[in-house]
């Protein structure tokens, strides 16, 4: 037992012997020997010395809350906490404590405010904190991480920018997205991590890229990529994307490429997948029914049928009605129209008929319309697929009406009674209108008349488009007094009808009532600015009271809006001639004539540029287009005599003569056409054919002095007698003296109903220069049959001289056997006769030039 306290002993001073090694290291005081060691630790060698200390170290926050129940405990101690000691108590001692404080104060923080904070580990103080450091550099690993996530974002990017309608600048994120995913790809195989490649990223970016060069109608690479995708089977489900495939196939119209992805497509969709099943059957029977193979793509619409057409849609009933259509079969027209209206769908149970804009389709089209107040985008959207119903269901009623009864009538009454049973009765009026159309292209204004008018008891919308029909209907019946009646009806059913506004205001400029007019076609430009019924008869009434300018900037608003309308451009061109400007009206002209959608057959153009050409003095290319003219309508009066004239000024008379003969078709009872056939011959030297002809001519209207007085100068230049022509033209004569109008006045008309020009004796002189071609020689003498054939190619004969002619043509009476010549008191002769000298400065349709200019003496 001796022995082992002996270790014990030994072990303990050894490990006294390396304590104070260790303090002495760090500490410079001492302190005397450690009481209760014995003779093992001389008190001498003790470092520790705390004689010197005079005080003791302040105590501690802890040590003042304790102090009362210390002081009792340690009362009860043996020994002092000084030293070690020898008792065994020692081990129960309490521990030395710091000297520095924990950093707590009895006085709070306060903050801007004056408050209190509490702030114990001094987080508040921003200059103390430290920002946190970044890792110097990444890892391998980390870096492909980061690149993955690059890829993520730029994909998302990518069909963001295309859903905003952007496609080019959604195409180069794609393209960007799939360098970036190949050169992560290679990364990876550079740093032996294939067992990281992410399949699916790539799949997405393949996928994304493909679709993006769809969308930019890049379809040789999109097919390329798609081909990529189907081909690979570490994509999941990538056979479905064959849909997309026959999609471009389809808009390339390559309808068996298109049918194969289809099926193929098909094979690749579950049968517990149905929507998606039915919807490549519905693109079957679409790309059957572009090839015009309806029996197979009424099978394909067929089967949508199997499950009790819960996956039939609006546009899949109406391509099977015009399936069965273009097959004639009536009565599975009637069944496909019955399932037309049977069709439900998701959110349309509540058919809501006065939400349908019927008459404006191109709300279905735009996506961006406002939306009304009250209405988020859900409803917005039921809205839209309601509109676009109706517009299904009408197109099919119009087309199946016709056709599947009897008589078209009995097909309008049977598809509005089945519209009224199955809830559409608002659709059923606007059959009702439409089975009025019918009635007024057939002619049967009394019929749609009757239809329209039961709309006076239905609702005001209804009423107002009826109205605005019937306006129409009466004012083409120039019943303008029901128009506007029925114009007015439909105004104050809704004032902001453009539609009935122009027809309010086309009955008041009937009645003379410009200016109210113009103003109501403004206002139905201030409710539809693209009313271009409004905008055109606001034109007309400018230049009907002579504002040609305000007329010239409507026709060019309207312009803008059709760009090719030829009636616009006929109107401008005619505006600007009226105002003088020929160059910018034969520009217009022109352009009537060579644009693709103009008419470049029509004749009145083609004579208003000849007349154009003509003004500017360029007389072959007015003959040109004079010509062209005749060609595509050879029974133009101005047209002929032009043509005719411009023969005769350049001496080709065998040319004119068909012009004059065609005149004289035209107007058999104008005896001038005729006199100028046998003039033309009688220059060119036939004078057997001239002769002849005047002799026709004689006998038709034996008491025309022109006539008679070529007669004798025709005879004579062929020695033959003229006595009773001439004693035929004195008793002409005495019947002007009687008259009292003088021989060079107007006189004597005869049986036909033309006006005569008479002559006198004297005039037809002997000599070489008499007859004919002296009096195409005298500036006062008018030309054959009082026209001169030359003159001016600007003035045009008038037609309206002859038609103010009166009485019924009578038989035709000989030169013998006329005795005496009838003398009408009381009929006033309206062709003109020799001219008085004081005549001679009056233009006549022919022109003022004269004849010898044309004609001259042979």
């Amino acid at each position: 037992a001796a022995g082992l306290q002996g270790d014990n002993m030994m072990s303990f001073t050894e490990t006294s012997q390396l304590l104070q090694k260790e303090l002495m290291n760090d500490y410079s005081y001492r302190v005397d020997g450690i009481p209760g060691m014995g003779g093992g630790f001389p008190s001498q060698d003790s470092q520790y010395d705390f004689g010197h200390v005079q005080q003791q170290p302040p105590p501690s926050a802890y040590m003042q809350r304790t102090a009362a129940a210390g002081a009792s405990r340690m009362s009860a101690m043996p020994q002092s906490r000084g030293g070690f000691g020898t008792s065994r108590n020692a081990e129960t001692a309490r521990p030395m404590t710091s000297n520095r404080s924990a950093g707590y104060t009895s006085a709070p923080k306060t903050g801007a405010g004056g408050k209190a904070v509490f702030d114990p580990m001094n987080q508040g103080n921003g200059a103390n904190a430290k920002p946190l450091e970044k890792k110097t550099e990444l890892s391998p690993e980390e870096r492909l991480r980061v690149m993955e996530k690059e890829i993520h974002r730029l994909v998302e990017q990518s069909a963001i920018t295309r859903e905003k309608g952007n496609v080019r600048e959604a195409l180069e994120k794609a393209k960007e997205a799939g360098k970036k995913e190949r050169q992560l790809c290679r990364l990876r195989e550079q740093q032996n991590l294939l067992d990281q490649l992410n399949v699916d990223l790539t799949y997405a970016v393949c996928l994304n890229l493909a679709i993006q060069h769809e969308a930019n109608d890049n379809d040789t690479e999109a097919l390329t990529i798609y081909t990529q995708i189907v081909k690979n089977k570490q994509y999941p489900f990538s056979g479905r994307f064959r849909v997309n495939m026959g999609n471009i196939y389809f808009k390339q119209e390559k309808w068996t490429a298109a049918i194969k992805m289809y099926r193929m497509a098909l094979d690749q969709i579950p049968n517990n997948v149905q929507a998606i099943r039915f919807k490549i059957m519905r693109n079957i029977g679409h790309a059957f029914f572009k090839m015009h193979q309806f029996p197979d793509a009424i099978d394909s619409y067929e089967n949508l049928l199997a499950h009790g057409g819960q996956h039939l849609d609006f546009m899949t009933g109406f391509n099977l009605i015009l399936c069965y259509y273009a097959l004639g079969d009536k009565e599975k027209m009637k069944a496909g129209f019955l399932k037309l209206l049977n069709i439900e769908q998701v959110g349309l149970e509540d058919f809501d008929e006065e939400e349908m804009d019927l008459e404006s389709p191109s709300h279905v089209k735009d996506p961006n319309r406002n939306i009304t107040e009250g209405d988020d985008a859900l409803r917005e959207d039921v809205k839209r697929r309601q509109r676009e119903a109706a517009r299904f269901i009408v197109n099919a009623a119009n087309l199946v009406a016709p056709l599947v009864d009897k008589t078209p009538v009995a097909g309008y009454d049977w598809v509005i009674d089945s519209l009224n049973n199955h809830g559409f009765p608002r659709i059923g009026s606007e059959m009702e209108i439409a089975k009025a159309s019918y009635f007024l292209k057939r002619k049967e204004f009394d019929q749609a008349i009757v239809v329209l008018k039961k709309f006076e008891r239905k609702e005001p919308s209804l009423m107002a488009c009826a109205a605005t029909n019937l306006s129409f209907l009466y004012f083409l019946e120039a019943e303008h007094g029901s128009a506007e009646k029925y114009a007015d009806m439909a105004v104050k059913a809704d004032r902001y009808n453009a539609r009935a506004l122009v027809n309010k205001g086309n009955c008041m400029f009937m009645n003379d009532e410009f200016e109210r007019s113009k103003e109501v076609y403004l206002e139905a430009i201030g409710v539809s600015a693209d009313c271009l019924e409004a905008i055109y008869n606001l034109g007309l009434v400018n230049m009907h009271i002579g504002k040609y300018q305000e007329a010239l900037l409507a026709f060019d608003k309207l312009h803008s809006i059709t760009h090719v309308n030829c009636e616009v451009m006929w109107q401008l061109g005619d505006i600007h001639e009226k105002l003088g400007n020929n160059a910018k009206a034969h520009e217009w002209f022109s352009l009537l004539i060579t644009s693709p959608k103009g008419r470049p057959t029509d004749p009145g153009v083609l004579a208003r540029l000849a007349n154009l050409f003509n003004k500017a003095g360029d007389e072959t290319q007015a003959f040109h287009y004079h010509l062209e003219s005749y060609k595509y309508w050879p029974v133009d009066m101005n047209v002929i005599t032009w043509l005719g004239i411009y023969y005769v000024k350049q001496e080709m008379y065998e040319a004119a003569i068909p012009f004059f003969a065609r005149a004289a078709q035209i107007e058999p009872n104008e005896v001038k056409w005729r006199l100028m056939v046998a003039s033309c011959f009688r220059r060119m030297g036939s004078y057997p054919q001239a002769l002849k002809l005047y002799e026709d001519i004689h006998r038709l209207h034996p008491n025309d002095i022109e006539c008679v007085r070529y007669l004798i100068t025709i005879c004579k230049e062929m020695k033959q007698k003229y006595d009773h022509y001439a004693a035929h033209l004195r008793k002409l004569e005495r019947i002007q003296e009687v008259q009292g109008m003088g021989p060079e006045s107007r006189a004597v008309p005869s049986a036909p109903p033309r006006v005569q020009r008479m002559g006198t004796v004297t005039a037809i002189g002997d000599g070489d220069d008499g007859g004919e071609l002296g009096a195409y020689k005298r500036p006062e003498a008018s030309g054959v049959g009082g026209k001169g054939i030359g003159g001016s190619m600007r003035d045009r004969y008038d037609p309206d001289e002859d038609e103010q002619g009166g009485g019924e043509a009578q038989p035709p009476v000989e030169l013998y056997e006329a005795q005496e010549v009838e003398v009408q008191k009381k009929a006033a002769p309206k062709r003109r006769l020799a001219p008085k000298a004081q005549e001679q400065d009056e233009e006549d349709d022919w022109g003022n030039d004269e004849l010898d200019d044309v004609l001259p003496p042979m």
